[in-house]
């Protein structure tokens, strides 16, 4: 049997090195012991895209049959890049309403690639990264949003007890702790002083809404972390659960409307886009069918603005960490270093949302 390292990336990130590359003489055992009738030749090839946990299509004889997703290297935040959380999750879930590709193996021993890492199924379909959908009809376009909607309030109404998430996550105060997390996780890579995280900082804590709501929140939940099917508006797979814990499904939603907020040009979101024309609903008509399937009462307009504050506080500091990663060489992606760059307009946002522009966007990336 031969194993081959292929290990390429895409034409808009030819500067990456090598520093993501697998020891296929030491992957290709460990991935014949460990899943079922491997016989032919073995391949990794690096996905591109993406600015977190290195990610790589493992091709049989040249067809890719699993992927493995695996911790970048360097040293790392406390909490992140953890694969085995997501492993754990989409172990959880696999059965479930909400469409995730199939978890094979996990392999905590960082000898094999030099992180862990794990295995699942590979599913073929469809992927979006961008937002608008370009060269769909509003129909069809309409269609994706839906389905989109309908995964989000599925995965917020599992029971996590159910499935053996009880302790996946501290119960209550969801916002609180993460907010403490990622301030804390934002002074770590700090590059610059930027004003708008300074007055979010202060503003979150002292605005804390005190909801108890506790469920499975995926923490990334956005079209391009979605597989569709080839020929129907229909999600197979949920991918990315790197941020998933136990909180707050407001967060979860927020998060995943940012992209209503947000310009096309160097952020891919919809802010700046004609929404009836395409077909897609406006994020209000589309935050009230989600909350007509997940039933219960909705939020106050106070805490719907504080939940999209804390998003945008959260994105910023994601964006932070992406850059701090890129200036010390261990980020996943060339790209890293544009999307950190952008930090300050995305916290900038977030405090207008925070100081009572309800209604703010983002009309430019820069």
């Amino acid at each position: 049997m031969k194993f081959t390292a292929i290990n390429s990336v895409a034409s808009n990130c030819p500067n990456m090195t090598d520093a993501h590359a697998l020891d296929m003489a030491r992957l290709g055992p460990w991935l014949r012991a460990h899943l079922p009738d491997i016989s032919g030749e073995i391949a990794a090839e690096k996905f591109a895209g993406g600015q977190s946990n290195p990610t790589y299509a493992i091709k049989i004889d040249g067809a890719p049959r699993y992927v493995l997703r695996k911790k970048p290297p360097g040293v790392l935040l406390p909490s992140a890049h953890a694969v085995e959380r997501e492993y754990q999750v989409t172990n959880a879930l696999k059965d479930t309403d909400v469409p995730v590709a199939r978890p094979l193996a996990l392999c905590e021993d960082s000898d094999i690639v030099g992180t862990p890492f794990f295995i699942m199924q590979f599913v073929g379909g469809r992927n979006f990264w961008d937002a608008r959908l370009p060269d769909m009809s509003p129909a069809k376009r309409s269609a994706i949003f839906d389905e989109m909607n309908r995964v989000l309030a599925a995965l917020h109404k599992v029971d996590p007890t159910g499935l053996g998430l009880g302790e996946f996550g501290k119960p209550g105060d969801y916002f609180g702790r993460q907010v403490g997390r990622w301030t804390k996780q934002y002074r770590v890579t700090e590059t610059e002083k930027i004003e708008a995280m300074e007055r979010l900082i202060h503003w979150l804590p002292a605005n804390n809404p005190g909801r108890a709501h506790s469920r499975i929140v995926h923490g990334d939940f956005r079209n391009d972390n979605m597989i569709f099917a080839p020929d129907a508006p229909r999600i197979v797979a949920v991918l990315d659960w790197e941020l998933s814990t136990l909180g707050d499904p407001l967060a979860d939603l927020a998060q995943h409307v940012m992209a209503w907020r947000f310009p096309n040009e160097g952020l891919r979101g919809l802010g700046d886009s004609d929404l009836p024309a395409l077909g897609i609903p406006e994020e209000a008509d589309y935050v009230a069918r989600y909350f007509e399937r997940l039933g219960g009462t909705p939020p106050t307009e106070a805490e719907w603005r504080y939940a999209l504050a804390f998003a945008l506080f959260r994105n910023a500091g994601i964006r932070q960490g992406v850059y701090k990663r890129a200036l010390d060489g261990n980020a996943s992606s060339d790209a890293a270093l544009v999307h950190g760059k952008r930090a300050a307009a995305v916290a900038g946002l977030g405090w207008r949302i925070a100081s009572g522009e309800g209604d703010a966007k983002l009309l430019k990336a820069d």
